[in-house]
């Protein structure tokens, strides 16, 4: 009896991330759910750029490799053009967040029945440690050596909370791979937006909260205690819109 093995919707290509860097958590979920509701033969993803450029070497579906920030005009384009695909974009903060913000909140405000798996480990990550829009008030990057200060340079993107403001998205989620508990509930929402997509029930983001042991300068056991001692207040856990569920509920 098979008790535990990898998802069919990875491959075999070993992944390149850092020691304690949970992008691996977070592929395997994505594959997990893609596995679950047996789509595979009809997935689509886009891969962003940053850390998660390679995802195309890692996803056992056919991919595209956007532009930097692009994806979500990508992904508009690919369902669009063939509206039966499942479609998702794989990012991370810097992609998502920074250049790439006004293809996502376009994307989400015109409800494009597309899903949105947005890696957030506060920083930039593949360029060397710069701060990023999401890096929190003090803290300390290659760019903000002092700590961010929020008097000179603002104060950090809630991307969920700020789409959660618009009428044309569906569901967004924050999740953390932080524990197994977090890990849980993880799969569970990533499993849920893609299965939105399949009902045509317009745009989905789940965003979750990563390590960046290399780039925060800890070990990941110290990468893990950061994230839940400072990423998770300011970012707090769960559901921040839920159309279909709301209006079921009316």
């Amino acid at each position: 009896m098979i008790v535990f093995e990898k998802p069919k919707a990875l491959t075999d290509a070993p992944l390149h991330y850092c020691p304690g860097c949970t992008h691996g958590i977070i592929h395997r979920l994505v594959a997990e759910a893609i596995d679950s509701l047996d789509i595979a033969g009809k997935t689509i993803g886009v891969a962003s750029v940053g850390c998660s450029v390679f995802a195309y070497n890692y996803f056992n579906v056919d991919m595209v490799q956007a532009a930097h920030g692009r994806a979500p005009a990508v992904a508009t384009g690919v369902k669009r053009a063939d509206p039966s695909k499942i479609v998702f974009t794989y990012q991370g903060d810097g992609d998502l967040a920074s250049i790439g913000t006004a293809e996502t909140v376009h994307a989400a405000a015109r409800g494009e029945n597309i899903t949105v798996i947005f890696v957030n480990n506060a920083i930039y990550g593949m360029t060397g440690g710069q701060m990023a829009p999401t890096s929190l008030p003090g803290q300390v990057t290659q760019t903000s050596p002092y700590g961010r200060d929020v008097n000179t340079v603002g104060y950090p993107v809630r991307i969920c909370e700020l789409l959660a403001t618009l009428d044309g998205t569906g569901y967004v989620e924050r999740v953390a791979v932080n524990n197994v508990k977090n890990v849980r509930n993880a799969k569970k929402a990533i499993e849920k937006a893609f299965r939105r997509q399949t009902e045509g029930k317009g745009f989905s983001l789940i965003e979750v909260l990563s390590t960046c042991p290399t780039n925060w300068g800890k070990t990941p056991e110290g990468a893990t205690e950061w994230l839940e001692q400072n990423m998770i207040p300011y970012y707090p856990l769960g559901v921040y819109k839920d159309k279909y569920a709301e209006e079921a509920a009316k």
